[in-house]
């Protein structure tokens, strides 16, 4: 069974009667290399327990299941999922939908999982952060996301990006993958974005004002933070107390600001 090969996977989804569509982003990884250094990457043990989400026929799977202990494959498509069924008896395949599974009900010992999987681009960021947030997240996120939004993540350029996604653990680009090496071919390349440490050290403060704050702070780059925060009161001087309280410059701009300085400005919140 050779699902590296294009013709292979073609007659699989022809015998099966399935069609791709490019509104579920089924891309498959069809590079051999590429597959074993995304899963040696990810450095699972034998003892380990990998939620794969979406699994397509089983490309990542047939690597993951010869070195973890226990395999979940979440697949939304009914077709596919029977296939992975079909192919892999060891891997216990549950059709649903990641943004809205049940994660202590689908993982026996849902306090210890890693994730690894190559994500359709258009939902990629939902589902990381469904599980970045989540009341039992996983030890570790090991996927495939679009290039430019993997390089926004972990650059020290883009800011916003990188302290929201630096609130929950600590992201890393391991590696970029061409265009090439899907099929169907997509039109942008890839990258494997890499996440541990997830929840280990996440600050004691209420999460949705975190990031409304956050968001604010960065509605206008050009602006100072004072004049951004304003959202929140038509006051300056009550914003101007509030930066004072949290040891920021009042005409400091949103990207010199560093983690801290919004877990500051989240705690000394009084408006």
């Amino acid at each position: 069974m050779d699902l590296f090969n294009k013709d292979f996977i073609k007659q699989i989804l022809f015998e099966n009667g399935i069609r791709l569509t490019k509104k579920l982003g089924q891309n498959f990884l069809i590079d051999k290399n590429i597959v074993a250094k995304m899963v040696n990457s990810a450095d699972i043990k034998n003892t380990d327990t990998i939620l794969e989400i979406g699994p397509g026929i089983g490309i990542l799977t047939q690597e993951i299941a010869k070195k973890a202990k226990f395999v979940i494959a979440l697949e939304k498509d009914r077709a596919l999922a029977r296939i992975v069924q079909e192919n892999f008896k060891d891997v216990k395949v549950i059709e649903a939908d990641a943004l809205k599974i049940d994660i202590k009900e689908a993982i026996p010992d849902s306090d210890d999982y890693k994730i690894i999987a190559n994500l359709p681009y258009n939902i990629a960021l939902k589902v990381i952060r469904v599980f970045l947030e989540h009341q039992y997240p996983p030890k570790s996120i090991t996927v495939i996301i679009q290039k430019e939004v993997s390089q926004k993540i972990c650059s020290t350029k883009s800011i916003l990006p990188k302290i929201a996604f630096n609130f929950y653990g600590k992201p890393k680009n391991l590696f970029y993958i061409s265009k090439e090496c899907f099929w169907p071919k997509p039109k942008v390349d890839g990258a494997v974005l890499q996440i541990t440490e997830i929840q280990k050290n996440m600050p004691d403060v209420d999460h949705k004002l975190f990031f409304k704050i956050l968001k604010a702070g960065f509605s206008h780059p050009r602006k100072t933070i004072l004049n951004n925060l304003l959202a929140f009161s038509d006051q300056k001087e009550k914003i101007i107390n509030w930066l004072g309280k949290s040891g920021i410059d009042s005409q400091a701009r949103a990207e010199i600001l560093t983690l801290n300085d919004w877990i500051k400005l989240t705690c000394h919140f009084d408006l």
